[in-house]
C-alpha cells in the first residue's frame, strides 16, 4: 500500500508539471495571437489613415513613419519610381539617430536619383533599392557590412562621415492594385524595444511590413489617380475657356484674366485679419470650386453668335454695313454730278442743279458720312439731337435699277440710334442669355461633391446687389460672396481691357472711379471694392495685363 501511494504522488507531480507546461504554452500562444491580432488591427488602422490623407507630402511621410513604428526602425527611406521607370527618386529620408528628416514637409532632398540601368544598359542589381524595384523581390539583410551581392560603399561612406552604423536593412517593393511597382520602401536598423539593441528584421515583420507597403502603394496610386483626374478636369475646363476666348479675336485672354483676378481677391480675403472678411476663410476645396467657376463663367458664350460677340460697330453683322451706306452715298454723289448744268466740253449733264448746288450737296454727303461713321463706332453716348440727325439723313433717296430707296433702312436707323455701345436690344438679350446658357450647361455636369456650387457661382456674375442684374435678379444675401468676387473681377477686366475693338481700355484711375459709382448705385459689393482698393489688388494685375499708358496710379 505505501508503494502505491508513492506512485500516485509521483504521477500527481508529473501531472502538475505537464499542466504548468501546457498553461505556459497556452499563455505564450495567447500572447502571440494577441500580438498578431494587434499587428493586424494596426495595419487596418494604418490603411484607413493612409486612405484618408489628402496631402501628398503628409501621405509620403506617413508611409515611412508608420513602417518605422511598426518595425522599431531608426531610419527609413521612400523611393518613388519615375514616370519613365528609369530611376528611383528619393522622396522621404528619415533617421532619428542623426535627426534627419528630409522630403515631404522636411528639408529638401538634393541627392541624385538611383538609376535602374547601368551605363551599358544592363539592370542595376548592385544597388539594393534598384534591385528590389527591378525584380520585385524583398531583401532582408542582417548586416549591410557583411552582405554579398550588393554595393554598400555609399552607405559605408555615409556612416564614416556621420558616425552612424548602418546594420540591419529591410527593402520592400511597393506594388499597387495593378501589381505595378511604383516605389521602394527601405527600413534601417530594427531595434529591440526593451534593450534598444539593433536586431534583425524578423520574417514576421517582413511579411507584415510588405502588407503595409502594398497598402501604401494603393493609397499613393489612389491619390495620384484622383490628383490626375482633378488636373485633367481643370485642364479641360481651361481648354474650353480658351476656345471660347479664341472664338472672338477681341476677347482672347478675358476668361484667364478674370480667373486670375478672382483668385487674387479670394487669397487676399483669406489673409484678412480684421474688417468684414476677418472671419472668412476659403478652404482648399472652396478655392478650387471658385477657380473652376471663374474659368467657366462665360462658357455659355459658346451658344452666342460670333457676329454678336464680335460686334465692333453698330451696323456690323457679317460685315460692317457702313460700307453699304457709303456705296449708296457714292451713288447719290454720281446723281448730283449728273444733275449739274451742262458745259461746252461735257453735255451729258441734265442741268437740273447748278454746279455750286451740286458741290454743296456732295460736301453735305461727305459730312453726313463722317457723322454716321463716328456714331457707328459706339464710343460715345448717342444724344437725342444725334438721333434726330440720323433720321434726317435717312430720308435722303438714292436710285438703283429705276427704283428709289431711302438712304438708311429702318433696321439701320435703329442700330445707329443705340444710346451706348454697339448692341441693340435684341442683341443685348442674346448676350445676356449666355449667363442662362452657362447655368444650364454647368448644372448638367457631375462636378465632385466637394464643389457643388460651380454652376451657381459662374452664372451669377452679372447680378447686382440691388437686384437689377440678370438673369434672375438676385440681390443682397441671395448673392454668394463667390459670385460677387467673380463679378468685380469681370467688371475691372472689362473696363481696362485693351483689346476691345468697340472701346478703348480705361486707365486704372478711370476704371476705379466708375467702379466707385457702381458701389454707390448698389451694382457691386462695397466691402469687396474697399478690399480691392486697400490691398491695391489692381497693381500686379496692371503690370501683367495693361498697357503702360493705362497705369496712372
Amino acid at each position: 500500500m505505501p508503494h502505491k501511494s508513492k506512485d500516485n504522488d509521483h504521477r500527481s507531480v508529473n501531472s502538475d508539471k505537464i499542466n504548468r507546461q501546457l498553461a505556459g504554452i497556452v499563455s505564450e500562444n495567447r500572447k502571440l495571437i494577441e500580438k498578431q491580432l494587434e499587428h493586424i488591427k494596426r495595419l487596418t488602422q494604418i490603411g484607413t489613415a493612409l486612405s484618408a490623407e489628402k496631402k501628398l507630402d503628409r501621405l509620403l511621410e506617413m508611409i515611412v513613419d508608420e513602417a518605422r513604428k511598426f518595425t522599431n526602425a531608426t531610419g527609413g527611406t521612400l523611393y518613388i519610381m519615375s514616370d519613365d521607370e528609369t530611376e528611383l527618386k528619393f522622396d522621404i529620408v528619415q533617421n532619428d539617430i542623426l535627426g534627419k528628416h528630409m522630403g515631404g514637409t522636411g528639408d529638401e532632398i538634393t541627392w541624385p536619383p538611383v538609376k535602374l540601368k547601368n551605363d551599358d544598359g544592363s539592370p542595376n542589381h548592385s544597388n539594393v533599392s534598384a534591385y528590389v524595384a527591378i525584380t520585385g523581390e524583398a531583401v532582408n539583410i542582417a548586416d549591410v557590412y557583411n552582405a554579398e551581392g550588393f554595393n554598400f560603399e555609399g552607405t559605408k561612406e555615409f556612416d564614416q562621415k556621420t558616425g552612424y552604423r548602418s546594420k540591419s536593412m529591410l527593402v520592400l517593393p511597393m506594388r499597387n492594385h495593378e501589381d505595378d511597382i511604383i516605389g521602394v520602401l527601405q527600413l534601417l536598423n530594427a531595434t529591440d524595444p526593451s534593450s534598444g539593441e539593433i536586431i534583425d528584421f524578423s520574417y514576421e515583420y517582413q511579411e507584415m511590413t510588405l502588407s503595409l507597403a502594398s497598402q501604401a502603394a494603393v493609397a499613393l496610386s489612389n491619390y495620384r489617380l484622383i490628383h490626375d483626374l482633378e488636373n485633367l478636369l481643370e485642364s479641360f475646363i481651361r481648354t474650353i475657356a480658351m476656345a471660347i476666348d479664341e472664338k472672338s479675336p477681341y476677347t482672347g485672354g478675358h476668361v484667364r484674366r478674370v480667373a486670375e483676378l478672382t483668385m487674387t481677391i479670394a487669397k487676399k480675403i483669406n489673409e484678412e485679419q480684421e474688417g468684414p472678411f476677418a472671419n472668412v476663410r476659403f478652404s482648399d476645396d472652396e478655392l478650387q470650386e471658385l477657380r473652376m467657376a471663374a474659368w467657366l463663367h462665360d462658357v455659355g458664350k459658346i451658344t452666342t453668335p460670333e457676329y454678336v460677340v464680335d460686334k465692333a460697330t453698330k451696323l456690323q453683322t457679317v460685315h460692317d454695313r457702313i460700307t453699304d451706306v457709303k456705296t449708296r452715298m457714292e451713288l447719290l454723289k454720281r446723281d448730283y454730278l449728273l444733275m449739274r448744268k451742262p458745259t461746252k466740253k461735257d453735255k451729258k449733264y441734265s442741268g437740273l442743279m447748278s454746279e455750286e448746288a451740286a458741290e454743296q450737296a456732295i460736301k453735305a454727303l461727305d459730312e453726313e458720312y463722317q457723322f454716321l461713321t463716328k456714331v457707328n463706332r459706339g464710343n460715345e453716348f448717342t444724344t437725342d439731337k444725334m438721333i434726330d440727325r440720323i433720321k434726317e439723313i435717312a430720308v435722303r433717296k438714292w436710285n438703283a435699277d429705276g427704283k428709289t430707296y431711302p438712304l438708311l433702312t429702318d433696321e439701320e436707323i435703329t442700330n445707329l440710334s443705340i444710346r451706348y455701345g454697339t448692341l441693340n436690344e435684341m442683341e443685348r438679350d442674346i448676350i445676356n442669355n449666355h449667363v442662362l446658357s452657362t447655368y444650364k450647361m454647368l448644372s448638367q455636369l457631375p462636378f465632385p461633391k466637394k464643389m457643388p456650387h460651380v454652376a451657381v457661382y459662374a452664372a451669377a456674375h452679372h447680378e447686382k446687389i440691388d437686384g437689377r442684374g440678370y438673369p434672375l435678379g438676385l440681390k443682397g444675401n441671395e448673392l454668394s460672396l463667390q459670385s460677387r468676387i467673380i463679378a468685380i473681377a469681370d467688371i475691372f477686366e472689362a473696363l481696362t481691357a485693351k483689346d476691345r475693338p468697340y472701346k478703348k481700355g480705361k486707365n486704372i484711375n478711370e476704371a476705379l472711379i466708375i467702379m466707385e459709382f457702381m458701389v454707390k448705385d448698389n451694382d457691386i459689393d462695397k466691402d469687396l471694392y474697399d478690399l480691392f482698393i486697400k490691398e491695391k489688388i489692381y497693381e500686379d494685375y496692371a503690370r501683367r495685363e495693361l498697357a503702360p499708358q493705362q497705369i496712372d496710379i
